[in-house]
Protein backbone atom coordinates (compact mmCIF):
# COMPACT_ATOMS: atom_id res chain seq x y z
CA UNK A 1 0.00 0.00 0.00
CA UNK A 2 1.34 3.86 -0.81
CA UNK A 3 2.08 6.06 1.26
CA UNK A 4 -0.50 7.98 0.17
CA UNK A 5 -3.19 5.16 -0.01
CA UNK A 6 -2.53 4.57 4.07
CA UNK A 7 -3.08 8.38 5.02
CA UNK A 8 -6.53 8.42 2.96
CA UNK A 9 -7.46 5.33 4.72
CA UNK A 10 -6.52 6.88 8.03
CA UNK A 11 -8.38 9.73 7.15
CA UNK A 12 -11.35 7.89 6.64
CA UNK A 13 -11.22 6.12 9.41
CA UNK A 14 -11.10 9.17 11.28
CA UNK A 15 -13.71 10.96 9.50
CA UNK A 16 -16.40 8.57 9.86
CA UNK A 17 -15.73 8.14 13.34
CA UNK A 18 -18.19 8.67 15.93
CA UNK A 19 -16.02 10.81 17.58
CA UNK A 20 -15.68 13.17 14.50
CA UNK A 21 -19.53 12.76 14.06
CA UNK A 22 -20.38 14.08 17.32
CA UNK A 23 -17.63 16.14 17.81
CA UNK A 24 -16.85 18.01 14.11
CA UNK A 25 -19.80 19.36 12.98
CA UNK A 26 -20.33 21.49 16.36
CA UNK A 27 -16.48 22.73 16.01
CA UNK A 28 -16.93 23.50 12.34
CA UNK A 29 -19.61 26.13 13.05
CA UNK A 30 -18.37 27.55 15.87
CA UNK A 31 -15.14 28.18 13.96
CA UNK A 32 -17.37 29.63 11.06
CA UNK A 33 -19.52 31.68 13.85
CA UNK A 34 -15.96 33.06 15.34
CA UNK A 35 -14.88 33.72 11.18
CA UNK A 36 -18.46 35.44 10.95
CA UNK A 37 -17.99 37.81 13.94
CA UNK A 38 -14.89 38.77 12.18
CA UNK A 39 -16.17 39.68 9.33
CA UNK A 40 -13.71 37.68 7.25
CA UNK A 41 -16.95 36.41 4.75
CA UNK A 42 -16.92 39.82 3.88
CA UNK A 43 -13.36 41.08 3.43
CA UNK A 44 -14.50 44.67 1.53
CA UNK A 45 -13.51 46.11 4.99
CA UNK A 46 -9.90 44.67 4.58
CA UNK A 47 -9.69 45.73 1.07
CA UNK A 48 -10.52 49.68 2.36
CA UNK A 49 -8.53 49.53 4.71
CA UNK A 50 -5.51 48.02 2.95
CA UNK A 51 -5.31 50.72 -0.15
CA UNK A 52 -4.79 53.68 1.82
CA UNK A 53 -1.89 51.78 4.05
CA UNK A 54 -0.16 50.61 1.03
CA UNK A 55 -0.51 54.15 -0.89
CA UNK A 56 1.31 55.49 2.34
CA UNK A 57 4.27 52.82 2.22
CA UNK A 58 4.58 53.32 -1.47
CA UNK A 59 5.08 56.78 -1.19
CA UNK A 60 7.42 56.76 2.03
CA UNK A 61 9.58 54.65 0.49
CA UNK A 62 9.64 55.92 -3.22
CA UNK A 63 8.01 52.16 -4.10
CA UNK A 64 10.46 50.43 -2.12
CA UNK A 65 9.24 49.57 1.42
CA UNK A 66 10.70 47.53 3.32
CA UNK A 67 9.54 43.55 3.15
CA UNK A 68 9.18 43.32 6.97
CA UNK A 69 7.66 46.40 7.15
CA UNK A 70 5.43 45.48 4.42
CA UNK A 71 4.22 41.76 6.33
CA UNK A 72 3.37 43.51 9.14
CA UNK A 73 1.21 46.14 8.20
CA UNK A 74 -0.87 43.86 5.87
CA UNK A 75 -1.20 41.16 8.56
CA UNK A 76 -1.83 44.15 10.76
CA UNK A 77 -4.71 45.81 8.28
CA UNK A 78 -6.52 42.23 8.55
CA UNK A 79 -5.93 41.43 12.17
CA UNK A 80 -7.18 45.35 13.10
CA UNK A 81 -10.42 44.67 10.75
CA UNK A 82 -11.19 41.70 12.21
CA UNK A 83 -10.50 43.27 16.04
CA UNK A 84 -12.60 46.18 14.95
CA UNK A 85 -15.85 44.12 13.67
CA UNK A 86 -15.42 41.58 16.83
CA UNK A 87 -15.49 44.72 19.17
CA UNK A 88 -18.26 46.92 17.01
CA UNK A 89 -20.91 43.87 17.22
CA UNK A 90 -19.93 43.38 21.04
CA UNK A 91 -21.01 47.20 21.76
CA UNK A 92 -24.20 47.13 19.21
CA UNK A 93 -25.18 43.32 19.88
CA UNK A 94 -28.31 44.29 21.00
CA UNK A 95 -28.83 47.32 18.77
CA UNK A 96 -27.89 44.59 15.50
CA UNK A 97 -30.81 42.64 16.45
CA UNK A 98 -32.94 45.84 15.57
CA UNK A 99 -31.70 46.49 12.22
CA UNK A 100 -32.80 44.28 9.32
CA UNK A 101 -29.21 44.38 7.68
CA UNK A 102 -27.30 42.96 11.22
CA UNK A 103 -30.08 41.08 12.51
CA UNK A 104 -28.09 37.70 12.02
CA UNK A 105 -24.57 38.25 13.34
CA UNK A 106 -23.76 36.03 15.56
CA UNK A 107 -24.02 37.91 18.84
CA UNK A 108 -27.10 39.36 17.54
CA UNK A 109 -28.54 36.05 17.00
CA UNK A 110 -27.03 34.61 20.19
CA UNK A 111 -25.02 32.10 18.24
CA UNK A 112 -22.30 33.59 20.33
CA UNK A 113 -21.64 34.31 23.72
CA UNK A 114 -20.41 38.24 24.37
CA UNK A 115 -17.66 36.91 26.56
CA UNK A 116 -16.38 34.77 23.83
CA UNK A 117 -16.49 38.13 21.44
CA UNK A 118 -14.31 39.25 24.01
CA UNK A 119 -11.49 36.41 24.01
CA UNK A 120 -11.94 36.57 20.38
CA UNK A 121 -11.05 40.45 20.36
CA UNK A 122 -8.64 39.98 23.24
CA UNK A 123 -6.47 37.13 21.42
CA UNK A 124 -6.10 39.77 18.05
CA UNK A 125 -5.09 42.10 19.72
CA UNK A 126 -2.49 40.48 21.22
CA UNK A 127 -1.51 38.70 18.09
CA UNK A 128 -1.24 42.97 16.86
CA UNK A 129 0.72 43.49 19.43
CA UNK A 130 3.46 41.48 18.55
CA UNK A 131 3.35 42.32 15.61
CA UNK A 132 3.86 46.61 15.88
CA UNK A 133 6.42 45.17 18.80
CA UNK A 134 9.30 44.38 16.09
CA UNK A 135 8.77 47.75 14.56
CA UNK A 136 10.23 51.40 15.93
CA UNK A 137 9.02 53.20 19.13
CA UNK A 138 7.37 56.20 17.47
CA UNK A 139 4.73 53.69 15.62
CA UNK A 140 3.90 51.78 18.75
CA UNK A 141 2.98 55.11 20.09
CA UNK A 142 1.22 55.61 17.46
CA UNK A 143 -0.43 52.06 17.38
CA UNK A 144 -1.50 52.92 20.98
CA UNK A 145 -3.66 55.83 19.40
CA UNK A 146 -5.11 54.17 16.88
CA UNK A 147 -6.43 51.21 19.05
CA UNK A 148 -8.00 53.38 21.15
CA UNK A 149 -9.73 55.08 18.36
CA UNK A 150 -10.87 51.73 17.62
CA UNK A 151 -12.11 50.21 20.52
CA UNK A 152 -14.23 53.74 21.55
CA UNK A 153 -15.62 54.00 17.90
CA UNK A 154 -18.99 51.78 17.96
CA UNK A 155 -19.92 54.26 21.41
CA UNK A 156 -19.87 57.31 19.08
CA UNK A 157 -22.93 56.15 16.78
CA UNK A 158 -24.50 56.68 20.19
CA UNK A 159 -23.84 60.28 21.07
CA UNK A 160 -21.93 61.86 18.06
CA UNK A 161 -23.86 63.16 14.81
CA UNK A 162 -21.30 62.13 12.37
CA UNK A 163 -19.41 58.82 13.44
CA UNK A 164 -18.41 58.61 10.43
CA UNK A 165 -15.76 61.04 10.24
CA UNK A 166 -14.47 59.51 13.50
CA UNK A 167 -14.05 55.97 11.66
CA UNK A 168 -12.23 57.83 8.67
CA UNK A 169 -9.65 58.85 11.24
CA UNK A 170 -9.32 55.71 12.59
CA UNK A 171 -9.63 53.82 8.97
CA UNK A 172 -6.69 56.22 8.47
CA UNK A 173 -3.96 56.46 10.91
CA UNK A 174 -2.06 53.36 9.47
CA UNK A 175 -0.90 56.38 6.85
CA UNK A 176 0.77 58.15 9.68
CA UNK A 177 2.02 54.50 10.96
CA UNK A 178 3.13 53.29 8.11
CA UNK A 179 5.26 56.66 7.52
CA UNK A 180 6.54 56.43 11.06
CA UNK A 181 7.84 52.87 10.21
CA UNK A 182 9.37 53.46 6.99
CA UNK A 183 11.19 56.89 7.95
CA UNK A 184 11.16 57.33 11.29
CA UNK A 185 9.28 60.44 11.07
CA UNK A 186 5.67 61.55 10.05
CA UNK A 187 5.51 64.44 7.32
CA UNK A 188 3.26 67.11 6.10
CA UNK A 189 2.61 65.22 3.30
CA UNK A 190 1.22 62.09 5.69
CA UNK A 191 -1.50 63.97 7.13
CA UNK A 192 -2.12 65.85 3.53
CA UNK A 193 -2.46 62.07 2.86
CA UNK A 194 -4.52 61.23 6.11
CA UNK A 195 -7.00 63.67 6.08
CA UNK A 196 -7.61 62.78 2.07
CA UNK A 197 -8.52 59.62 3.39
CA UNK A 198 -10.44 60.57 6.20
CA UNK A 199 -12.93 62.57 3.70
CA UNK A 200 -12.46 59.31 1.04
CA UNK A 201 -13.85 56.96 4.85
CA UNK A 202 -16.22 59.75 5.31
CA UNK A 203 -17.69 59.60 2.07
CA UNK A 204 -17.78 55.80 1.79
CA UNK A 205 -19.11 55.01 5.03
CA UNK A 206 -21.99 57.48 4.27
CA UNK A 207 -23.13 55.69 1.36
CA UNK A 208 -23.56 52.39 3.88
CA UNK A 209 -25.37 54.38 6.63
CA UNK A 210 -27.75 55.86 3.97
CA UNK A 211 -28.64 51.55 4.12
CA UNK A 212 -29.70 51.76 7.65
CA UNK A 213 -30.83 55.50 7.73
CA UNK A 214 -34.79 54.12 8.87
CA UNK A 215 -33.72 51.50 10.93
CA UNK A 216 -30.74 54.13 12.89
CA UNK A 217 -34.03 56.86 13.08
CA UNK A 218 -36.11 54.11 14.85
CA UNK A 219 -33.90 53.01 17.50
CA UNK A 220 -31.62 56.34 17.79
CA UNK A 221 -28.61 55.80 16.42
CA UNK A 222 -26.48 58.73 14.69
CA UNK A 223 -25.33 58.51 11.65
CA UNK A 224 -23.91 61.01 8.95
CA UNK A 225 -26.68 59.40 6.23
CA UNK A 226 -28.90 61.31 8.79
CA UNK A 227 -27.47 64.47 9.79
CA UNK A 228 -27.19 64.98 5.89
CA UNK A 229 -30.59 64.22 5.18
CA UNK A 230 -31.49 65.16 1.35
CA UNK A 231 -28.07 66.64 1.07
CA UNK A 232 -26.57 63.28 1.66
CA UNK A 233 -25.31 63.02 -2.11
CA UNK A 234 -24.45 66.19 -2.71
CA UNK A 235 -22.16 65.92 0.48
CA UNK A 236 -20.47 62.91 -0.37
CA UNK A 237 -20.09 64.19 -4.07
CA UNK A 238 -18.39 67.02 -2.16
CA UNK A 239 -16.24 64.78 0.16
CA UNK A 240 -15.36 62.56 -3.21
CA UNK A 241 -13.90 66.03 -5.11
CA UNK A 242 -12.05 66.89 -1.93
CA UNK A 243 -10.56 63.69 -1.14
CA UNK A 244 -9.03 64.04 -5.15
CA UNK A 245 -8.33 67.46 -4.60
CA UNK A 246 -6.07 66.49 -1.52
CA UNK A 247 -4.61 63.39 -3.75
CA UNK A 248 -3.75 65.86 -6.52
CA UNK A 249 -1.73 68.18 -4.03
CA UNK A 250 -0.34 65.25 -2.81
CA UNK A 251 1.00 64.22 -6.49
CA UNK A 252 2.65 67.56 -7.22
CA UNK A 253 4.10 67.45 -3.88
CA UNK A 254 6.24 64.17 -4.90
CA UNK A 255 6.49 65.13 -8.56
CA UNK A 256 4.47 61.95 -9.55
CA UNK A 257 3.73 61.61 -13.05
CA UNK A 258 1.26 60.37 -15.63
CA UNK A 259 0.50 56.86 -14.24
CA UNK A 260 -0.41 58.48 -10.55
CA UNK A 261 -2.63 60.80 -12.61
CA UNK A 262 -4.39 58.21 -14.52
CA UNK A 263 -5.12 56.27 -11.08
CA UNK A 264 -6.84 59.50 -9.98
CA UNK A 265 -8.57 59.37 -13.06
CA UNK A 266 -9.66 56.15 -12.75
CA UNK A 267 -10.73 56.91 -8.91
CA UNK A 268 -12.93 60.06 -10.26
CA UNK A 269 -14.48 57.75 -13.08
CA UNK A 270 -15.80 55.46 -9.90
CA UNK A 271 -16.79 58.56 -7.69
CA UNK A 272 -18.94 59.50 -10.74
CA UNK A 273 -20.02 55.87 -10.89
CA UNK A 274 -21.60 55.60 -7.26
CA UNK A 275 -22.85 59.14 -7.43
CA UNK A 276 -24.97 57.37 -10.06
CA UNK A 277 -26.39 54.58 -8.13
CA UNK A 278 -27.25 56.63 -4.59
CA UNK A 279 -29.07 58.91 -6.77
CA UNK A 280 -32.25 57.36 -5.66
CA UNK A 281 -31.39 56.40 -2.52
CA UNK A 282 -32.28 52.44 -2.61
CA UNK A 283 -30.46 50.75 0.34
CA UNK A 284 -29.00 48.24 -2.16
CA UNK A 285 -27.83 50.60 -4.76
CA UNK A 286 -25.89 52.38 -2.25
CA UNK A 287 -24.83 49.34 -0.48
CA UNK A 288 -23.33 48.53 -4.20
CA UNK A 289 -21.88 52.15 -4.19
CA UNK A 290 -19.88 51.38 -0.70
CA UNK A 291 -18.53 47.65 -2.11
CA UNK A 292 -17.22 49.82 -5.45
CA UNK A 293 -14.89 51.89 -3.65
CA UNK A 294 -12.62 49.27 -3.29
CA UNK A 295 -11.95 50.11 -6.87
CA UNK A 296 -11.46 53.58 -6.06
CA UNK A 297 -8.72 52.40 -3.78
CA UNK A 298 -7.33 50.24 -6.22
CA UNK A 299 -7.06 52.64 -9.19
CA UNK A 300 -5.08 55.17 -6.72
CA UNK A 301 -2.72 52.26 -5.32
CA UNK A 302 -2.31 51.24 -8.95
CA UNK A 303 -1.29 55.05 -10.18
CA UNK A 304 1.12 55.25 -7.32
CA UNK A 305 2.41 51.46 -7.73
CA UNK A 306 3.29 51.85 -11.78
CA UNK A 307 5.00 55.85 -11.16
CA UNK A 308 7.17 54.17 -9.27
CA UNK A 309 7.72 50.99 -11.28
CA UNK A 310 8.34 53.07 -14.46
CA UNK A 311 10.19 56.24 -13.45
Amino acid sequence: MSLYQTWHSMTQRVANSDFATRTLPPMLTTIGNYAELMRLHKPIGIFLLLWPTLWALWLASYGRPSEQVFVVFVIGVILTRSAGCVINDYADRDFDARVQRTKDRPLATKKLEPGEALIVFAALSLFAVSLVSTLNRTTQWLALAGAVMIVSYPFFKRFFVLPQAYLGAAFSWSIPMAYAAQTGSVPRLAWLLFIANILWTTAYDTMYAMVDREDDLKIGLKSSAILFGDADCAMIGLMQAMTLFALLLVGLDMQLGFWYYLGLGGAASFALYQQVLIRDREPQACLRAFLNNNYFGMSIFAGIALHFAFS
